[in-house]
């Protein structure tokens, strides 16, 4: 038994669980050099040598961490996960003095959500207690087919992911949610046309949403949306309103005048200009061709 076994034994504490000990092999590489051997990482993480050896073989596969030989480093799914952490930090930084001007121009809830799969991640929710019967929360999720803020980021995605939406199913959460294949696909394509998406009590009966897509010139890479009770009254005023907040957003991340593909090139990815950007399946394909890490 390693010291820290001994001593949780001795102490009467639970033994650690298999993502605790997963941790701990993690935590090995956070103060040590680039790379440590099986030996090492056992000394620093107190775990057992064939079960450090085991998670460290499951995190190689998992591409936490990448193996050279004997020895052990951190990989690009930590790199990536890392990344997406700095992303989205920033994204909401740069967004919120925008949403709270929305949120106050407007007196409805704002929310800035990011797609995941098939379904939207709330970075950000900005409102007061008269919106508490809207049900979403900062780092909730809810499926993508059936918000406003799914469908614009989705009309402004590539047909591989829309299509995945698909096969997972447009199950009815209200007698008013879309649950036609090729409804959805004519909504994506309205969507298109006049740059917002709506939601009519799709999700939830009574809340309705009007979104707009994050985005350039190039595919969406988050959407801003306006919720409530009342809102299927005032669409007509709102859409501009997320619009332009969309927009103020997007030119607050890249300037004015600047497409983020150029930066890419100009930070050595190796694109052309005016070539379509990478294939997205998500936001963890962005990262690797985008400057936001």
């Amino acid at each position: 038994m390693t010291t820290s076994t001994v001593e949780a034994a001795e102490a009467g504490m639970p033994p650690l669980s298999l993502l605790e000990k997963a941790a701990k092999v993690l935590s090995a590489f956070e103060s040590a050099g680039p790379r440590l051997t099986l030996t090492e990482v056992v000394q620093r993480s107190g775990i057992r040598r064939s079960s450090a050896h085991r998670i460290l073989d499951q995190l190689v596969q998992l591409r936490w961490l990448e193996r050279e030989g004997r020895d052990y480093r951190l990989g690009m799914g930590m790199l990536e996960l890392g990344a997406m952490a700095s992303h989205h930090n920033r994204l909401r930084r740069t967004a919120l003095p925008h949403l709270h001007a929305l949120h106050e121009s407007t007196g409805h809830l704002v929310h800035l959500t990011v797609l995941d799969g098939s379904e939207v991640v709330y970075l950000e929710r900005i409102g007061g207690s008269d919106d508490s019967a809207v049900p979403s929360r900062a780092g909730g999720r809810q499926p993508a087919y059936c918000t406003a803020s799914g469908k614009a980021i989705l009309a402004f995605s590539d047909a591989p992911l829309v299509e995945r939406v698909l096969r997972d199913g447009l199950r009815p959460r209200t007698p008013r949610t879309i649950t036609r294949p090729e409804t959805f696909r004519h909504e994506l394509a309205v969507t298109r046309e006049r740059g917002v998406a709506f939601d009519h009590e799709e999700g939830y009966r009574g809340v309705f949403c009007v979104a707009a897509p994050l985005r350039g010139s190039g595919r969406a890479v988050a959407a801003i949306s306006v919720c409530g009770h009342g809102v299927h009254r005032e669409m007509a005023r709102l859409a501009p309103a997320v619009r332009g907040c969309a927009r103020s957003v997007w030119q607050s991340l890249f300037g004015p005048g600047r497409r983020p593909e150029q930066r890419v090139q100009a930070a050595g990815a190796g694109l052309v200009p005016g070539t379509p950007q990478p294939s997205m399946d998500d936001m963890m394909t962005w990262l690797r061709f985008s400057d936001w890490m």
